[in-house]
């Protein structure tokens, strides 16, 4: 068997590692805001469990790309095939860290009145599952088209970050306890958000691999900001608290 053989053989191992760690990552969200939502405390153990379990496969991960660079010196679009690896699979231990961050509030959630349930969490999430899951298919089948689609579906996941926001933010107004679980809320749609920038991250990555072109994305979300995607500005929150509101319901 010749070199070239065996690195070929060895990239498409470091592409099923890489759709391994990718389905835990998203497995991870999906269970933590079942936990959060259906009210499910049984399965921060399993959230836990699968973080640990994403960390162990990035290290893995990381030593065969460093092994691969190493013993085969790669260049051009092997050598970015591999460094785009390395990346990825920090995006996926992010991922499955917010996941862990999502269960870690839900003591403080489930005192929260129903708010959960007042709040579209539920929506958001499975929009962000999907990225996760269509970031790494454009990865694995190496199509930078479907790469860029996502940067559109990341504009979906801000607006409805900004709804749920303003939402959660009027309750807490409405009720002083639900401040706790307010914020609580608000951190894990943060989370959720922070996920789906990951999974663009990612399709960036892609797109450089594939065709060795950088994606300027900055660029792209200063002029989503211009365009107002989400919709005309609401009217604004009262921010400030008055002594009635803090008064003892």
């Amino acid at each position: 068997m010749t070199s070239r053989v065996i690195f070929q053989n060895e990239l498409e191992l470091l592409n099923q590692d890489v759709s391994k760690i990718a389905t835990l990552a998203r497995e991870s969200v999906e269970k933590a805001v079942q936990c959060i939502v259906e009210h499910e405390p049984e399965l921060r153990a399993e959230v836990e469990r699968l973080d640990k379990e994403i960390y162990r496969l990035e290290q893995i991960i990381e030593k065969r790309c460093l092994d691969l660079i190493a013993l085969h010196a790669p260049v051009a679009g092997d050598l970015r095939t591999i460094s785009t690896c390395l990346k990825i699979i920090t995006d996926l231990d992010r991922i499955g860290r917010y996941a862990s961050d999502i269960v870690e509030g839900y003591d403080d959630l489930a005192t929260a009145n129903g708010l959960v349930r007042q709040v579209d969490i539920s929506h958001m999430a499975e929009l962000v599952v999907i990225m996760v899951e269509d970031a790494v298919k454009a990865f694995i089948d190496r199509d930078p088209d479907a790469a860029r689609e996502l940067f559109e579906r990341d504009d979906e996941v801000d607006c409805l970050y900004d709804t749920n926001f303003r939402a959660v933010l009027t309750y807490m107004m409405e009720d002083q306890h639900k401040i706790t679980g307010g914020i609580h809320l608000i951190l894990i749609a943060r989370y959720l958000e922070r996920i789906a920038d990951h999974s663009c991250n990612i399709g960036e990555r892609v797109v450089y691999m594939v065709t060795a072109e950088r994606m300027n994305p900055k660029d792209r979300k200063k002029a989503h900001k211009l365009n107002g995607a989400c919709g005309a500005p609401e009217e604004p929150i009262r921010t400030s608290f008055s002594s009635h509101d803090l008064e003892e319901k």
